[in-house]
């Protein structure tokens, strides 16, 4: 799955671009979670959390590689090792040897805007689904919950202003709506089981918010990626409505997705609460 046109400029200016963010800035730099890191633009599995060291180079460095997963390729400055995803070419980082800062003797330089990180270290390949349904602290805490999702992160999508923020959204000129990105892992569920869940876990009946949560940023909808998942989301709701449910989710293609700030991201779970306008129930 490419997943281009949902990143942020930021993104593709790494992946597509060749850029490099500053040092010292990325996420991952210093994190030392158990799991595995993906490719932000396509969602292969690229490096395992066990591969990861502290090389205070500034960026987050890997000494190994999941086995053919890594491009290289030489630089445009023709001194140094490029490397890209083996399937998307997604721009990575650089590659180095010599420096003998593991026994491996091998530092995989890599931006942390050009990898997502997953809470799996067996997950070979993911796809990538958008929804929002209301407050986006009740879907995350539902979801990460489901079989087989190995990342969330709650964000905006669908407006038409740059850098989004909570307040901007919140005034409900933006023609943003809070949503949930949802990466799964498809060696154990797919895309049809998960949206299926989203229609289960909140109101796609309500045509004004979401419990009570009021406002256009708060609307059913979902974001597909390809005609695959469009048709998907179309039998699904068919369904449903031949069940008797006035089902107003929206369709949209899926655009770019803009990470909310870091305090709404697994809110409930820093705060030990439960979400307030979303349950599961059985629908299908």
């Amino acid at each position: 799955m490419n997943k281009a046109k949902t990143l942020t400029p930021d993104t593709l200016y790494i992946t597509a671009q060749k850029g490099t963010e500053l040092p010292h800035t990325g996420n991952y730099n210093t994190f030392q979670g158990e799991g595995t890191y993906l490719c932000r633009q396509c969602g292969l599995a690229l490096f395992r959390s066990n591969h990861k060291f502290l090389s205070s180079c500034g960026w987050p460095s890997f000494d190994d590689e999941i086995p053919n997963v890594i491009k290289r390729a030489l630089d445009h400055d023709g001194r140094r090792t490029e490397i890209l995803c083996s399937r998307c070419d997604a721009h990575l980082g650089h590659a180095f040897e010599g420096e003998y800062l593991t026994e491996k003797n091998l530092r995989h330089c890599v931006n942390s805007l050009s990898v997502d990180f997953a809470n799996s270290n067996m997950v070979i390949d993911t796809e990538e689904a958008i929804f929002a349904g209301g407050c986006f602290w009740g879907t995350q805490y539902l979801f990460d919950k489901f079989p087989g999702v190995v990342k969330t992160e709650v964000g905006y999508s669908g407006g038409h202003l740059d850098y989004p923020n909570y307040e901007e959204v919140c005034g409900k000129k933006s023609g943003y709506l809070e949503v949930l990105r949802v990466v799964f892992d498809t060696a154990i569920t797919d895309y049809e089981a998960i949206a299926k869940y989203f229609l289960e876990i909140h109101d796609a009946t309500q045509t004004n918010g979401q419990g009570p949560d009021i406002g256009p940023q708060y609307l059913s909808a979902i974001f597909y990626f390809n005609d695959s998942q469009k048709q998907i989301a179309e039998k699904l709701i068919a369904i449903l409505k031949s069940k008797q449910l006035d089902v107003v989710t929206t369709l949209r293609p899926a655009t770019i997705f803009w990470p909310a700030e870091q305090y709404h991201q697994a809110y409930y779970q820093k705060t030990r609460h439960e979400p307030y306008c979303h349950v599961w129930r059985r629908l299908f």
